[in-house]
């Protein structure tokens, strides 16, 4: 009963902050917004038992991403007054695609049998097996993309003195 009500609780979090993030005029408010979005995305990672993604989630997109973004913006000062003219955009497209994206989900939902899955599967945290496969079977591609990072930083370090 706990973990349904998080659920819901986790959900409306994340898809009321999301309609914040494309709905809010201005720029700063939509990134702090997308704050409270990754949170409930992580949230919802927790209540998976996904431990290691919940922590990347968390790492990642709020310790990186968007910070990034908040830095970018506060740092700029012609962008933090621009407001955000919904007019400009192509509505009747974008209306159209939602509204497709829209009946696929209410399809699916419907055609889903919700009820043959009656208890939850003690899950054990997988942090252990990921980390297991990173350091041995996927170690090369692991090591790569953490070159790949350490090079982009260092050309973003670059850009940035200049």
């Amino acid at each position: 009963m706990e973990m349904t009500i998080l659920f819901y609780v986790f959900a409306v979090l994340t898809v009321g902050s999301a309609f914040a993030v494309v709905f809010a005029r201005s720029l700063i408010y939509s990134a702090f917004s997308l704050l409270f979005t990754f949170m409930g995305v992580a949230g919802l990672y927790v209540l998976l038992s996904a431990d290691f993604i919940a922590v990347a989630q968390i790492m990642v997109y709020i310790g990186g991403i968007l910070i990034l973004l908040v830095f970018g913006v506060m740092l700029t000062r012609q962008v933090t007054d621009v407001e955000i003219r919904t007019s400009a955009f192509r509505t009747l497209p974008a209306t159209v695609v939602v509204g497709l994206a829209l009946g696929t989900l209410i399809v699916i939902f419907i055609r889903t049998k919700w009820m043959q899955v009656h208890t939850i599967p003690d899950i054990e945290g997988t942090t252990m097996e990921l980390g297991e496969l990173l350091l041995t079977t996927f170690v090369l591609p692991f090591e790569v993309a953490g070159i790949l990072l350490l090079v982009a930083i260092m050309g973003a370090a670059l850009i940035a003195r200049r």
